[in-house]
């Protein structure tokens, strides 16, 4: 079973800087493509970065510049630096392999428990 565990959110001013990390479990880590989402109220849930097991990464337009993933396959480790955060980046972060891991025996996507960015103005 997978197991995801999100942390390092908090509340920030608007131009500050945050940390997460997720550490993962019951995953072949090293091989999957990873990724960091976001849900803000009301809203879908959207893949904000991505990084392959060649360390390529991907950035969604909003965050690009401004957030930097990376890995640690030796800790089963992914990480989001978040600089110059803004007012709309408020939203509960996710990790997940991209796309998401699945069980077919429980019919459902894994996903942690998250954790709360709010960024304030």
């Amino acid at each position: 079973q997978v197991q995801l565990v999100e942390s390092g959110g908090g509340l920030v001013q608007a131009g500050g800087s945050l940390t997460l990390s997720c550490t993962v479990s019951g995953a072949l880590f090293s091989v999957t493509t990873m990724g960091w989402y976001r849900q803000a109220p009301g809203k879908q849930r959207d893949l904000v970065a991505s990084i392959s097991r060649g360390l390529s990464t991907r950035y969604a337009d909003s965050v690009k510049g401004r957030f930097t993933i990376s890995r640690d396959n030796a800790k089963n480790m992914v990480t989001l630096q978040m600089n110059s955060l803004k007012p709309e980046d408020t939203a509960v972060y996710y990790c997940n392999a991209d796309p998401p891991f699945y069980s077919s025996t429980l019919n459902s996507v894994y996903w942690g428990q998250g954790t709360q960015v709010t960024v304030s103005s």
